[in-house]
């Protein structure tokens, strides 16, 4: 049995809704069970339709909203007992790539302070030529070019590119997971299919995806293991292909 990079424990999360002054529990996420190992590396698909618990669960996993019962371990480390130190740590080793390519940027700075925050954010670098030389390489990752891109406006770039810069600041950290929240629903759909690319050449690099879609064709394309959510529960999982060419839900 392979060691597991991510356990997610019967994961519960509990809204309340205040209506008409009663207060009502809406249950978004109910006892949700996932692993994900530490090797090969893997795309892990998550589908749905709106409201089924799909962005609920990235939040989670995020360290953006606290579970109501239940418990994800990243590496054997719970982390609702871990201390600032070792969050700041899983902040690096798992990183975000969100749905809006364009309201994730400040208008007001060029494309280099994007990975300039993440550099001294985590001290990745100890001098200008080394974090020069991280940006370039991360930027190639996915098909840029540094010259070309990092003293551009966000305006002055397509939705791809944006994207695309977007998974080159998740992996100049170089994590070990990145979750994809609707990474190419906002994108044209010619242009779909380079974002779609990088995940899979960033997959080749030891690095895992949580792919949150409510695409099921691209969700075939890239994906290793599929869950359907359905009102917050697991409607169907397992292989992709097999989940999708034969459904049982």
């Amino acid at each position: 049995m392979s060691e597991m990079l991510l356990q997610v424990r019967n994961a519960t999360k509990i809204y309340q809704q205040r209506s008409l002054g009663k207060v009502n529990d809406v249950v978004a996420l109910d006892n949700f069970n996932m692993n994900i190992p530490v090797a090969p590396a893997t795309i892990t698909t998550i589908a749905g339709e709106s409201g089924s618990g799909k962005t609920t669960l990235a939040n989670l996993i995020l360290g953006f909203e606290d579970l109501s019962s239940g418990q994800i371990i990243f590496n054997g480390q719970d982390l609702a007992q871990v201390n600032a130190e070792e969050r700041r740590e899983y902040r690096r080793q798992v990183q975000a790539v969100f749905q809006d390519p364009f309201s994730v940027y400040n208008p007001f700075y060029r494309i280099q302070h994007v990975f300039d925050m993440v550099l001294n954010n985590f001290n990745l670098a100890s001098n200008k030529k080394e974090a020069r030389e991280m940006m370039e390489d991360s930027l190639n990752k996915v098909g840029l070019y540094g010259e070309d891109v990092l003293r551009k406006y966000p305006h002055q770039l397509s939705g791809g590119q944006r994207q695309r810069i977007m998974m080159a600041r998740a992996y100049i950290t170089r994590p070990k997971l990145i979750v994809a929240d609707e990474p190419v629903s906002m994108v044209d759909a010619s242009l779909r299919a380079s974002i779609l690319d990088v995940m899979m050449r960033l997959r080749e690099d030891g690095i895992s995806f949580i792919y949150v879609t409510h695409d099921l064709s691209t969700a075939t394309q890239v994906g290793d293991q599929i869950f359907i959510l359905y009102q917050g529960g697991i409607a169907e999982t397992g292989d992709s292909l097999k989940v999708i060419n034969h459904p049982q839900h």
